[in-house]
């Protein structure tokens, strides 16, 4: 038998883990939901969901991880003792796999436009070059069109740095990549903050973002929305705290490891939105307008209302763009790491491969997934997949583990075993943040973002053909299907390795 890896450091450990969380959306999502959300009031409502649902996930899949040593799929077989309960673990993993497969697209258009940055090639109309020159987008994800050739290139090259990190190992590979990314990248978002606060009209911008507006707070979509955005943004659900925390040993603070991860990739959120909003600001006062003009969120954000306010910056506005463009496929590239991670982890467990095997399978299906959304309607195709990933698979996921642990291996048993790891223990509440908040919150949005599919279809503003919201949903159940099929195929038998406190 195989030893399983280790991470060297706890200080590793916890890059890896932040890596994984800060992503691309703390930069174009989480601004943007704070600005329309109440600004500065936002914090209350995300705060408390912080508290009673992102960091109880983040102790229930890392301490998961860590006790029974084992990737996504065989850690619930082990510790329900039922083989069939592997089938969260493998549809937390096929999710992973589906993400991660949209996600390096998104990767390789910020290798282009990295590389685009010094020359500021995106002209004076970066609407039309992103959209049309570069994506070359259709306007209907059943309508292909051609593969883009240069997506299609930066794609291969994304997959190639995934490949060679993960191939190399917990320590040499994810270990020592990220413990030079992650700072890294604190140090690039610090840049950005300092300069986009230096231009004319930016603390109009700042103000936008954090003036609170408390009356938002009787809505129930922003409580629903502060869940959402804590959830999606910590990596849960995903199988990745899971894989990660399978890798530490010992005695490994689950507790505070937990809060450390969930306020740094918050903190980090926090300051994206004055780098974001500076930028906005200034953009606003140049073309003599409202900040609720240019505001968007999303893959809008970073490759045309940042590029148009970069191209209006004049002198040194090619170093912001490289610095900007960087940060993201920093943020992207922790990310894919740790999700192709998941993947790999578990062809190793289930199926017996090497690592080098298991990264070259997870990494060239991955690839091979990914080129539908290279083509003309690509771009549809991504929008719909992140839509259904995040809700039918991540949301499901968090569901089905928080009441799996909650309810049929018992919350207490598993907080008395996580405490004793750890120097700060939790109480009482981490049970029934488990038992009822998590699964009733998650659940919640799972039916509100079915029925407004439903009713109005997807994206509300120009809805796609009913057809593409079907193949996707299609996909979804395939992935489901497939689930069940990895648990009667796995080769490894752990049903009869109790979980013990």
């Amino acid at each position: 038998m195989v030893k399983r890896e280790h991470w060297g450091t706890r200080y590793g450990f916890l890059m890896a883990a932040i890596g994984s969380a800060i992503g691309l959306g703390n930069i174009w999502r989480f601004p943007y939901i704070t600005y329309k959300s109440g600004g500065g009031a936002f914090f209350i409502p995300y705060l408390f969901a912080l508290i009673t649902a992102g960091i109880p996930l983040l102790v229930l899949e890392i301490g998961l991880g860590a006790k029974t040593r084992r990737s996504s799929p065989l850690a619930f077989e082990k510790l329900t003792g039922k083989k069939r309960y592997g089938w969260v673990g493998w549809w937390a993993t096929i999710g992973s796999l589906l993400l991660v497969s949209y996600y390096s697209v998104i990767m390789a258009w910020t290798l282009s436009y990295l590389i685009k940055a010094p020359t500021l090639a995106w002209g004076t109309d970066p609407n039309t070059y992103f959209m049309k020159d570069f994506l070359g987008w259709t306007g209907n994800p059943l309508n292909l069109g051609g593969i883009r050739l240069e997506i299609l290139i930066a794609l291969v090259v994304v997959w190639t740095i995934n490949w060679l990190i993960v191939g190399k190992g917990v320590r040499k590979g994810i270990e020592c990549v990220t413990k030079i990314m992650i700072p890294l990248s604190w140090i690039i978002i610090a840049i950005l903050v300092i300069r986009s606060l230096t231009f004319p009209g930016a603390m109009e911008g700042v103000n936008w973002y954090l003036n609170p507006d408390f009356s938002k707070l009787r809505n129930p979509r922003v409580w629903l929305d502060a869940y959402g955005q804590v959830f999606f943004t910590l990596s849960v659900g995903q199988g990745a705290m899971i894989i990660y925390g399978s890798y530490l040993k010992g005695k490994s603070d689950i507790v505070n490891n937990s809060f450390i991860i969930a306020f740094a990739d918050s903190i980090f959120a926090f300051l994206a939105g004055f780098a974001v909003f500076g930028t906005l600001g200034f953009m606003a006062s140049q073309m003599g307008v409202g900040i609720d003009e240019v505001v968007v969120s999303g893959a809008e954000l970073a490759f045309v209302t940042y590029p148009k306010a970069i191209s209006m910056l004049g002198a040194g506005s090619g170093i912001i763009g490289v610095l900007f463009f960087f940060l993201l496929l920093m943020a992207g590239l922790s990310s894919s790491i740790c999700l192709t991670e998941v993947s790999t982890g578990g062809l190793m467990g289930s199926f017996k491969m090497s690592r080098k095997k298991a990264a070259t399978v997870a990494c060239g299906v991955s690839l091979l997934a990914g080129i539908i959304y290279t083509t003309g309607g690509g771009f549809g195709w991504l929008n719909l997949m992140d839509n259904y990933i995040n809700y039918f698979s991540l949301a499901l996921v968090g569901a089905l583990e928080a009441l799996l642990i909650g309810w049929v291996f018992k919350a207490r048993r598993f907080r008395i075993w996580v405490n004793f790891t750890s120097e700060i223990c939790v109480g009482r509440w981490w049970d029934w943040c488990i038992k009822l908040v998590t699964p009733f919150i998650l659940v919640t949005t799972l039916v509100w973002t079915s029925m407004s599919i439903l009713k109005a279809g997807y994206p509300i503003e120009a809805p796609y053909p009913s057809l593409a919201l079907l193949l996707g949903f299609l996909i979804i159940l395939a992935g489901m299907i497939a689930a069940f099929l990895c648990v009667r195929l796995t080769k490894v038998d752990v049903t009869r390795e109790k979980f013990k406190v």
